[in-house]
């Protein structure tokens, strides 16, 4: 599959890094402006970038922002295209209310942007930007945009609440309500819900290389934690963590590691109260009736 799109770029003046690609859609021209253009820290430059595989990894940073707002386009799943060594690709960037600029340049744009009577106000200091001051995917919504990287893949009818969290190369599938964490690799598919200050494990950071999901009408409770796949109509109680390791009682009575259900539709994960046991029990989709449609439906 060959890609090719036209973008608008912020250019470092002093190092000529690349800080930024900005992808518009068809039929937007891509131009923009920002106050550390004008006080001369930054240059904006339209740029073409052609990317002939998919499958190979990324080659510079035009490229890695291409990927990254191909995710978030919907135009491809996560865990379809290859972002390998994208890290390497990507500029650490300050973002700021006055534009980006190298994280080291801050105190600079900061004097200068003060000197023209603009007090500036720093959203973050990462490689990655937030999704919605590039993309915003039709059909969504984010309470607090500065917790969805560029390159998380949000599919119709999903809700980030205020304390969710996205990355990139990761997501929902259909409708879904996030207020827990969705690391890097991970989806989450329709009508499920990730529950408050829940965790899943993703494969950054010395994680393992297995790509977890959650299936469709599934429930991960309130602080609950994740390191296996969960199969369709699955909940996982409040509280609980399950990692791959984790011993886990079968309703016989029979002992396994987690990893041994991976996958598996139809299981209810909780500790029993008496003892701490992990148990496993055949969930009963009655007693959780999905998300709420009209909550989700995000027009």
């Amino acid at each position: 599959m060959t890609v090719t799109a036209t973008g608008h770029s912020y250019v470092d003046i002093e190092s000529g890094a690349r800080l930024d690609v900005w992808y518009p859609p068809e039929g937007i021209e891509p131009k923009r402006t920002c106050l550390a253009e004008q006080l001369g820290l930054t240059r904006g430059e339209i740029i073409t970038t052609t990317i002939e595989d998919l499958d190979q990894p990324p080659t510079d940073s035009a490229d890695a922002y291409l990927r990254l707002h191909l995710l978030s386009r919907r135009t491809v799943a996560p865990n379809s295209i290859n972002v390998e060594g994208i890290f390497g690709h990507l500029a650490n960037v300050a973002w700021t209310s006055a534009g980006p600029v190298p994280a080291e340049r801050l105190d600079q744009l900061r004097a200068a942007a003060g000197g023209e009577g603009h007090t500036l106000i720093v959203r973050g200091v990462d490689k990655f930007p937030h999704m919605a001051d590039y993309v915003v995917p039709p059909g969504v919504r984010i309470a607090d945009a500065t917790r969805v990287r560029l390159g998380a893949h949000l599919a119709e009818g999903t809700t980030v609440m205020h304390e969710g969290f996205v990355n990139f190369n990761a997501g929902t599938l259909g409708p879904a309500m996030v207020e827990g964490r969705i690391s890097q690799g991970v989806v989450v598919g329709a009508n499920s819900d990730v529950g408050g200050g829940a965790s899943i494990m993703g494969t950054l950071s010395g994680g393992g290389k297995d790509k977890i999901s959650i299936g469709e009408h599934c429930l991960l409770g309130a602080n609950a934690g994740l390191g296996i796949s969960l199969g369709d109509g699955c909940t996982v109680a409040a509280g609980v963590y399950i990692t791959a390791g984790t011993i886990v009682t079968l309703p016989n009575g029979e002992q396994v590691k987690a990893r041994e259900l991976s996958g598996r539709p139809g299981l209810l994960y909780l500790q029993n109260s008496a003892t701490g046991v992990v148990e496993v029990r055949e969930s009963d989709p009655s007693r959780w009736g999905g998300i709420n449609e009209a909550l989700h439906s995000n027009q």
